[in-house]
């Protein structure tokens, strides 16, 4: 048989996942085969693009699951059910349909679909009225929105120590002095007078840019008092330039007082905006699949062919 649809498996995750212990990946792909009864050929039947179809189709079942909440990872690489998903077990694991995940705020979030006008119960149909270039732009988008969010995950997993040398690592990448230069970026645990890292502003050295990193929680927030603080850290360093980056989010006093200094230019990077930079910048991060969109040539056939 050919490899199922991606919201086929779904259900099968959540069978895998019922006896309440904690699977791989591959162990979860391996139960799904073994479940459809898929023969060698199908577990190697492949994409366009060179990716294992099988792996492929039951990882974006894992990850809408995961989305609405239905699952979880307590360990890198590694999924459970959460309470939401053995209330769904009980119900019967072949109710979970992408219907089913639509009453979730959190995946609605994600998925950015609507389940208006469908009520027989089967998967989700939406009427796509967006162009062809549109629908390759929104997918990468959902794409890159759940690469953020897993890199997030495996962020939050590394010590606060070298969340600071991932901070240094994505400035050197994005063109902030030579790594050879910025070796011992990161400051000492111990005197570094609220200091976390110093990086060259440029590939000379003329100036630098001092560093606050804070690895909290993505839904807690760095407020005014913080900034402050760390203002008044580049004040005794005598810098003129700082930014701060978090995992968490800013609040709103905190981003206007930073707005407001004159003498000390603070940039503000929360979780968000370091996940895209991550992605953008290839740091953490690698090329899964590249794909060419073209289009006529106008001036060939415009000249003499």
């Amino acid at each position: 048989m050919a490899v199922p649809k991606y919201s086929e498996f779904m259900p099968s995750i959540i069978r895998c996942l019922g006896d309440g212990e904690t699977y791989t990946l591959r162990q979860v792909v391996d139960y799904c085969a073994a479940e459809f009864q898929l023969s060698d050929d199908d577990k190697e039947e492949t994409l366009a693009s060179g990716q294992n179809t099988l792996l492929n189709r039951v990882s974006w079942a894992k990850t809408y699951l995961k989305k609405a909440g239905l699952i979880e990872s307590p360990k890198r690489a590694s999924f459970c059910l959460t309470d939401a998903g053995r209330k769904a077990l009980k119900q019967g694991a072949d109710c979970v349909t992408l219907q089913y995940l639509e009453q979730f705020e959190s995946f609605t979030a994600f998925h950015g679909k609507a389940s208006a006008g469908s009520t027989d119960g089967s998967d989700v149909t939406v009427i796509q009225t967006q162009s062809p270039q549109e629908q390759i732009e929104s997918a990468l988008n959902e794409l890159n929105e759940e690469l953020a969010s897993d890199l997030m995950t495996e962020i939050m997993k590394i010590s606060p120590f070298e969340f600071e040398h991932l901070v240094v690592k994505l400035l050197i990448k994005m063109g902030y002095g030579k790594p050879s230069e910025n070796k011992d970026a990161v400051t000492p645990k111990s005197g570094d007078e609220g200091i976390d890292g110093v990086v060259s502003a440029d590939k000379f050295g003329f100036d630098s840019i001092y560093i606050q990193a804070k690895q909290w929680k993505s839904d807690s927030t760095v407020s005014r008092p913080e900034i402050q603080k760390f203002l008044g850290a580049l004040a005794g360093q005598g810098a003129s330039k700082g930014i701060f980056i978090t995992t968490a989010k800013f609040s709103k006093e905190a981003e206007a007082y930073a707005a407001k200094q004159l003498h000390t230019k603070i940039v503000l990077v929360d979780g968000i905006q370091l996940a895209k930079l991550m992605i953008e910048y290839d740091l953490g991060v690698s090329t899964a699949a590249t794909y060419q969109v073209k289009r006529i040539d106008s001036d060939f056939f415009s000249d003499d062919v």
